[in-house]
């Protein structure tokens, strides 16, 4: 299905060139607001300037279910966001706003923090594979080979691809990295707006070969595709994506999808949350025409890491759940996510459940789940970009 006419793209990138002049007097995040909205204090939350310290932590308000335990693995990693091992025991952890690059090495139990890079452009998402971290920055894909024998001073790194550009390309263009089964690189592009036409280039996601070649699209009408994983048993894709803003409290939900095979149309921005077509482009369609979500989860919860347990440590009934980490909302006056949750993807409809909850009270922030990443004991080890920390979560019988 193609999505954009080329005297629409010719539009579209015109009107893209001009936005930084639109955006210098409102910021990207409130395009599409009504103006009956025009005094509405709801906006993204800004995290602390700099790292909280361990011990001011509240990990004790922390809920889990019986036998799961929380603590601090590792702070002073200023908006920690996707994490990847090394081969030989090293944690890398991206960032979106500080621009940098961290390595995590353990040292006889307490963990050392390294700036491997810097001033680079949002490089939330990490990838590690044969020595070499991948690190997906706007707008290029960079390789630093070789890296763990170079903590201390780093590689410059090999462009390995360059990703679509669009003159106002920094909304919604930080990316999360993942190998698939096929060996191929997958990650996201997300439409450069809150609500529009994106060209063919976004809105999707793709994947390339290790070395850069070979892009094709996986999945399309994707809004913004925040994280994902294959499925331990049935190697297929399942992601999370945020729907819109700006559209009320309860309007449209963020979403979990379920691409079996590529080239599926999951909606956007002709049709929200799998069921309820836009105003404006939805005209001339039906929802019915697109891929559905498996499962709704939730207005604005923000999910951003998604990952399945494949450890052993964890109760049975874990195995194969998918694991998925909510930022939480802004764009709702009462907030919601700040969590993370558990889906059992089976035939069926899928199981919806709590596992992690009290990181806000009220309108009051304790902590802002991102990403997942497995200990090789089996525990969860998870990333906070309010606190610059990185979670252990275990299981003790």
């Amino acid at each position: 299905m193609r999505r954009i006419s080329l005297t629409s793209l010719a539009i579209l990138v015109a009107v893209l060139t001009l936005a930084p002049l639109a955006f210098a007097q409102a910021p990207a995040w409130q395009q599409g607001r009504p103006p009956d909205q025009a005094t509405s204090p709801l906006a993204p939350i800004a995290a602390p300037p700099s790292p909280t310290p361990a011990k001011d932590i509240p990990v004790n308000k922390l809920k889990l279910p019986p036998g799961f335990s929380i603590s601090v693995w590792a702070d002073g990693i200023l908006n920690a966001r996707q994490m990847a091992w090394g081969s030989r025991g090293t944690l890398f952890v991206g960032s979106r706003t500080p621009g940098q690059v961290y390595a995590v090495v353990d040292r006889a139990g307490k963990r050392e923090v390294k700036i491997i890079a810097k001033g680079l452009t949002q490089p939330s998402g990490l990838a590690f594979k044969d020595g070499a971290l991948y690190v997906a920055t706007i707008p290029t894909l960079l390789r630093y080979d070789n890296i763990e024998a170079s903590l201390d001073n780093p590689p410059a790194p090999a462009t390995v691809y360059e990703f679509p550009k669009l003159a106002h390309q920094v909304h919604h263009n930080w990316r999360f990295l993942l190998w698939g089964p096929d060996g191929k690189l997958y990650f996201n592009m997300g439409a450069p707006c809150n609500i529009c036409m994106p060209p063919d280039t976004h809105a999707n996601v793709a994947r390339v070969n290790p070395d850069g070649t070979g892009f094709e699209y996986v999945a399309i009408g994707v809004r913004n595709a925040t994280g994902g994983d294959f499925h331990p048993a049935t190697k297929e894709l399942y992601f999370v994506n945020h729907g819109r803003d700006w559209a009320g409290d309860d309007f449209p939900n963020d979403t979990l999808h379920h691409a079996p095979k590529k080239g599926l149309h999951f909606g956007f921005p002709y049709c929200h949350q799998g069921d309820t077509l836009d105003p404006d482009f939805g005209k001339g369609h039906t929802c019915s025409e697109f891929a559905p979500p498996l499962l709704k989860l939730g207005p604005h919860v923000a999910p951003i890491g998604a990952r399945f347990y494949t450890g052993s440590l964890f109760p049975p009934q874990y195995s194969n759940l998918l694991f998925i980490a909510q930022k939480g909302s802004w764009n709702r006056t009462a907030k919601l996510g700040y969590r993370v949750m558990t889906v059992d993807v089976k035939a069926g409809q899928p199981r919806y459940e709590e596992f992690l909850t009290g990181c806000h009270e009220g309108d009051k922030v304790l902590c802002r789940p991102t990403h997942i990443e497995w200990m090789p004991d089996g525990s969860m080890l998870l990333s906070d970009d309010f606190h610059g920390a990185i979670y252990q979560i275990s299981y003790k019988r």
